[in-house]
């Protein structure tokens, strides 16, 4: 891409994250539809308001082939996204694709493999991490964005803010779950997370000012469901709201 070119592409660019930043969209949604900018350019090498429907077309049929339909979807939004408010043109979408309605229900753990997966897991972190997330039956970014102040030990309850829709909500807090939070809290007594950012030195944990990463989590969880030999797709999805009490070393 010519200097002229990309210099009208940056404009362009960062107009398109200003104004999703102004609709109000979460940093995931600004995250994903910013890519589905970038791939599409990266794909022609040339600013995306120069692109016919068949060279749209062209694309989409590509990236059927190589990616899910969920990332299909999330592009072709990013793109109208795009096409609309940054362009001020008709995108035409459903010209070039519709993903095919699928509807398909997830594998939801037993409690017993819940169990299984929070007792072969060795770190404190990671483990109070699942016994939280599924206990209360959290995502994986509300649990990761627990803080201190969000615990109310005298009513049994947890403030998630800005969940899912950007809504709060107050969740029930197990006996059991407040304890494992507790004793976790107790080993690095961070000031606001309840799972800040475990690298570097203890004073470093002590004082981390972001919270666990989320990569960190996923990756636990994945290596301990293959450890205990589960062949159910495990997400962090939301299946139980109160567990029965699960044998769980704070040590």
């Amino acid at each position: 891409m010519e200097k002229a070119e990309r210099e009208r592409f940056n404009q362009l660019y960062q107009r398109h994250l200003r104004l999703l930043k102004l609709q109000g969209k979460s940093s995931s949604t600004i995250d994903a539809y910013a890519r589905a900018v970038r791939r599409i350019t990266d794909v022609f090498d040339c600013c995306p308001d120069r692109l016919t429907i068949e060279q749209r077309g062209r694309y989409f049929a590509a990236l059927v082939q190589s990616h899910s339909w969920s990332t299909v979807k999330v592009d072709r939004n990013g793109l109208q996204f795009f096409w609309k408010h940054v362009l001020q043109r008709d995108w035409q979408w459903i010209n070039i694709i519709k993903a095919p309605k699928v509807k398909s229900l997830p594998d939801i753990l037993t409690l017993a493999e819940i169990e299984k997966l929070i007792g072969a897991t060795r770190k404190l972190r990671y483990r109070v991490f699942l016994l939280t997330t599924y206990s209360m039956g959290l995502r994986l970014s509300e649990t990761l964005a627990l803080q201190v102040g969000d615990i109310d030990a005298a009513r049994k309850q947890v403030h998630i803010r800005r969940g899912k829709g950007h809504k709060d909500r107050f969740v029930p807090l197990p006996e059991l779950t407040y304890h494992a939070l507790r004793a976790l809290w107790r080993k690095h007594r961070n000031r606001c997370w309840l799972f800040p950012n475990a690298v570097g030195s203890p004073e470093c944990i002590r004082t981390a000012t972001t919270h666990m990463d989320r990569g960190c989590a996923q990756a636990a969880m994945k290596a301990v469901v293959t450890q205990c030999g589960i062949k159910k797709k495990s997400r962090f999805t939301p299946c139980v709201t109160v567990m029965q009490p699960i044998c769980l070393k704070m040590a």
